[in-house]
């Protein structure tokens, strides 16, 4: 696993093949180095059947812990449904949003299950490609901000 390179979702679903008959949603962090290398899998949290926790902070440590360039976040779906829940699509635009602010890239948010292969947000077109670009909320957080600076 450490040293692959990850071109395309199904490079990650290859990395996590052993996560993905959990009985349990299992998060996990993949770092990655410039050149899309795998630096290291990181488990951040487990949860229930349908669901687990996931905060920013969590998230992103083991991308500071490994000097990581991007990560790729996933998780497993023990249901076998390859489909995001509500929950799913809030995680990865809260985790998009804090990986610009502190300068990582989030390269994907992969969704792995038993049977049915594997969701992409990135491939889904979910996921922005780049920077502030991404999000209206944070575009417009920013601009707020920007204001308020001026006023001050």
């Amino acid at each position: 696993m450490r040293g692959t390179t990850i071109r395309q979702p199904q490079d990650i679903e290859d990395v996590l093949s052993r996560w993905k008959n959990r009985r349990q949603e299992n998060f996990l962090a993949i770092t990655l180095d410039g050149a899309h290398k795998v630096i290291k899998v990181h488990h951040v949290s487990k949860g229930l059947v349908n669901r687990t926790m996931v905060h920013p902070r969590e998230c992103y440590y083991p991308a500071v812990k490994d000097n990581a360039v991007a990560v790729v976040f996933a998780h497993n779906h023990p249901s076998n449904s390859v489909y995001p829940s509500a929950e799913d699509y809030e995680v990865t635009e809260r985790l998009s949003m804090a990986g610009n602010i502190m300068g990582f890239h989030a390269l994907d948010h992969v969704i792995i299950t038993p049977k049915n292969g594997y969701y992409s947000f990135r491939q889904a077109g979910k996921l922005a490609d780049s920077g502030y670009e991404g999000s209206q909320e944070l575009k417009q957080f920013a601009n707020e901000l920007a204001a308020e600076r001026r006023k001050k």
